[in-house]
């Protein structure tokens, strides 16, 4: 723990990092240059924050626990960018036009609103260069899963749609401060030039996976049919190379994009 932090909040689910050598292979693994803009999410009490200004990383950290933004002011002004904020509501592509360009995300990311923060860093991802996150460990591997498991899931589709996601180590409760009930993992991901296959519309493509995997049991000409009202769903899958019998999760990244590219097609005629 930080000397002079305040306590983790229990009510915000707050755990800090703080095993130095942990702390040093995060910051290892995001790839971090001397100079380079990096972004953190959720710094805390800032054990990680100092490891990346250790860097040379030229940093801005968004935190939403005033408690928080007073310690690292205390701590750490004038080393940093300090935003009080939620990180849910933050506007990232103007945060890399003021960087002068696309950023590293290092973040422990606060557990209780990691979901819906990825997805929003997955559509907002041309603000970022890399991203290098911790996950509880099961959100970690959901996100790294390959196609045909019961970990795939809507975020393993669109991360790797538009990242290529490496996994860079587990985290044992014992790291933390107080020590979580579950592991946690960290993963990297760099973010594509382009999409893994070419991609006519990515709301679509949002569209089709959120409502593929909203019944996961069920078969995709099930789950996709109120997406298809209106269009012939037989020929549709034929088209894109599938029988509507699979389920989300036995399709590849590719299959998804060319089942949205379908849609997206017939929607226009």
């Amino acid at each position: 723990m930080v000397r002079g932090a305040p306590a983790p909040d229990k009510a915000l689910g707050q755990h800090f990092l703080s095993d130095p050598n942990i702390l040093a292979k995060i910051v290892n693994a995001s790839g971090v240059q001397p100079g380079e803009a990096v972004l953190e999410i959720g710094p805390g009490p800032g054990a990680l924050t100092k490891a990346l200004i250790g860097a040379g990383a030229h940093l801005t950290a968004i935190e939403a626990d005033p408690r928080m933004v007073a310690h690292l002011n205390e701590e750490l002004g004038g080393t940093l960018e300090l935003i009080e904020g939620d990180a849910l509501r933050t506007d990232y592509l103007a945060l890399a036009e003021k960087a002068g360009g696309p950023m590293r995300l290092v973040a422990n990311l606060p557990y209780n609103i990691s979901g819906p923060l990825m997805a929003l860093l997955l559509k907002e991802r041309s603000a970022f260069k890399s991203m290098t996150l911790m996950f509880q460990r099961e959100v970690a591997e959901r996100i790294a899963a390959p196609p045909g498991g019961k970990e795939r899931g809507k975020l393993s589709v669109m991360a790797q749609a538009f990242c290529k996601v490496k996994r860079v180590m587990r985290v044992p409760p014992g790291a933390f401060i107080p020590p979580p009930k579950v592991e946690s993992a960290v993963i990297h991901l760099d973010i594509l030039p382009e999409p893994v296959a070419p991609l006519e519309d990515e709301g679509m493509l949002w569209r089709a996976v959120a409502a593929g995997f909203g019944q996961r049991r069920k078969m995709l000409r099930n789950t996709l049919k109120p997406l298809l009202a209106g269009l012939p769903g037989e020929e549709l899958f034929l088209e894109a190379g599938l029988k509507g019998t699979e389920r989300a999760e036995t399709l590849s990244v590719a299959e998804w994009i060319q089942l949205a590219n379908v849609i997206a097609a017939r929607e226009l005629d």
